[in-house]
């Protein structure tokens, strides 16, 4: 068992790991090259087979097990990528594993990890949560004596994932300025900063997370680890609400600056992904493409390698990805218009107050005959952010009655 996190370690894991997982491509994006006016690749980690990173940390682990150990079979906890790694793991080496998944898993997810596990994969839906799934996925491993997979917490894990650092290194060598690496537990970013950072220490590693899942920068600045109270779990593979005690004190020093990415900018990203280079990348895959806005200034004439660590995105999700873009961008809002209840209101609103490119793109209303008002819920999406105070000014004009919905309002959860 590895006790360390080293350089050594993660050569003996790409050893491990040969003929398993894919050399994934490094890839210069013209597109965001010229934007940025810097070089900016992509590390596709997304075209893994299981379609993320985390096969690499999962087969290391797995594939040093003792003849014992394997006998035992492992259990780990996981709705996502994960359970993937685990479950591909678990086929390859013929180890039987007992995957935790929270009784929300959606069942595309539940089939994806049983058709890559096959046999060798048992699946419990327990918990209401990744938390409580995870609390008796470890009760049961302790008590069947099994080996326990954790997603990030562990040094062989880690020295897994740290095989993407160094690819990453003998593309480039030295001639490398940044790599923005997303973080969730922090398994990732432990691995690949231990490797660049000791073959080129000009190379400056950036940990990437979402605004509502931000748990290893709120810990690294409180200088302990602390537990979010709130969290979003809308880039789920990157949702952890309190980091572990390896990866904190790695990430700590090891770690140049945090880049915190809000959500929406998290799905316009993924929609540019989509529509310019047609890369279906999940929310914690597009995270580290996301935060290149944040940092355009530090990066010009730069070279700067963002890991894309994850492809696995359900189509479903894209009506709420667009949603949220919209909303971020500045394009789409909502209002509770107080409407007289008689003919010709709407008309009065779209006559005095729309402009020829604003769009009702949602219109929630039940005449009451019994009120002289009755509410109505309006969507109204702008084709330029600007436009807003224009809309604002008319409607303050023609004396329209309305409330602007905002994120802090119990109904904006409900429409977005």
């Amino acid at each position: 068992m590895n006790k360390d996190l080293s350089v050594e370690t993660i050569n003996r894991a790409a050893i491990n790991l040969a003929g398993i997982v894919k050399l994934t491509p490094i890839e210069l994006s013209k597109r965001l090259s010229d934007k940025y006016s810097a070089k900016i690749y992509f590390k596709r980690e997304d075209l893994q087979e299981v379609r993320s990173y985390k096969i690499r940390g999962a087969y290391n682990l797995m594939s040093g097990l003792t003849k014992e150990e394997k006998k035992r079979g492992v259990v780990c906890a996981s709705a996502g990528n994960h359970a993937q790694g685990v479950a591909y793991s678990a086929s390859k080496l013929k180890i039987k594993a007992v995957i935790f998944m929270p009784t929300v898993t959606p069942l595309q997810k539940i089939n994806k990890v049983k058709s890559f596990g096959g046999k060798f994969v048992e699946i419990k839906l327990e918990g209401a949560n990744y938390d409580e799934s995870s609390k008796s996925a470890k009760e049961f491993c302790k008590k069947e004596m099994s080996v326990f997979v954790h997603p990030f917490n562990d040094y062989r894990v880690m020295s897994g994932q740290g095989t993407v650092g160094k690819e990453i290194f003998e593309y480039f060598g030295t001639d490398l300025d940044y790599i923005l690496v997303p973080i969730g537990g922090g398994g990732l970013i432990s691995g690949v900063g231990t490797y660049i950072k000791s073959k080129s220490s000009k190379t400056k590693i950036i940990g990437i997370e979402p605004l509502g899942a931000a748990s290893m920068n709120a810990s690294v600045k409180a200088g302990k680890i602390v537990s979010l109270e709130k969290l979003d779990t809308f880039a789920d593979g990157v949702a952890v609400r309190t980091v572990e005690d390896k990866t904190f004190e790695i990430v700590k020093k090891l770690i140049f600056d945090f880049i915190i990415v809000p959500e929406g900018k998290i799905c316009t990203t993924m929609i540019e992904l989509y529509q310019n280079e047609g890369i279906v990348a999940e929310p914690a895959g597009a995270l580290s493409i996301a935060a290149l806005d944040f940092l355009k200034e530090k990066i010009a004439g730069k070279s700067v390698v963002c890991i894309l660590s994850g492809g696995n995105n359900d189509i479903m999700r894209y009506p709420e990805v667009l949603e949220k873009s919209l909303t971020y961008e500045g394009l789409k809002h909502y209002f509770l218009i107080n409407f007289a209840q008689k003919p010709g209101q709407l008309k009065r609103l779209v006559d005095s107050c729309l402009g020829p490119t604003d769009d009702i793109v949602r219109f929630e209303y039940i005449k009451k005959t019994s009120k002289e008002m009755g509410p109505a819920l309006v969507g109204i999406e702008l084709t330029k952010k600007e436009n807003l105070k224009t809309l604002l000014g008319k409607m303050d004009k023609a004396e329209i009655n309305y409330t602007k919905i905002t994120s802090s309002d119990l109904l904006y959860s409900y429409l977005i």
